[in-house]
């Protein structure tokens, strides 16, 4: 009887971690950037919990015929590239989650953010910190 009680808890515990909606996936918190439009005005852009394991070209800068974003700041819970080209392409340097903002020399176009561990995911499904 307590194998077949221990298999039933271990069958619900494996569908629970299964069935985390898809934002188990994203980086909780913000990720700034900064850019300068045509006309030299200047504007600040924030991603709310920005996928994760994808490139993200990022809004008015995520193109190579433009210029860059600037002066990243990662926010989120998760370690981030931040690549100087489009499509997650070009130089690339890391931040780290929580960080402070990077200097407005460090050019911006794409980001990806890195994937937490599923151990992590399965943790915070059962409430351990």
């Amino acid at each position: 009887m307590k194998l077949r009680n221990a298999a039933a808890a271990a069958v619900a515990a494996c569908a629970l971690v299964l069935s985390l909606p898809g934002s188990a996936l994203a980086a909780e918190g913000q990720f700034h950037y900064r850019y300068t439009d045509d006309s030299g005005q200047e504007y600040r852009v924030v991603l709310d919990d920005p996928d994760s394991g994808e490139c993200i070209n990022l809004y008015a800068v995520g193109s190579d015929g433009v210029e860059p974003g600037y002066a990243p700041q990662n926010q989120t819970d998760s370690w981030v590239t931040v690549f100087a080209g489009a499509d997650c392409a070009g130089p690339e340097w890391r931040l780290r989650p929580l960080g402070r903002p990077a200097t407005d020399r460090l050019a911006v176009r794409s980001v990806r953010f890195d994937v937490r561990e599923a151990r992590e995911v399965r943790d915070e499904s059962r409430g351990v910190q």
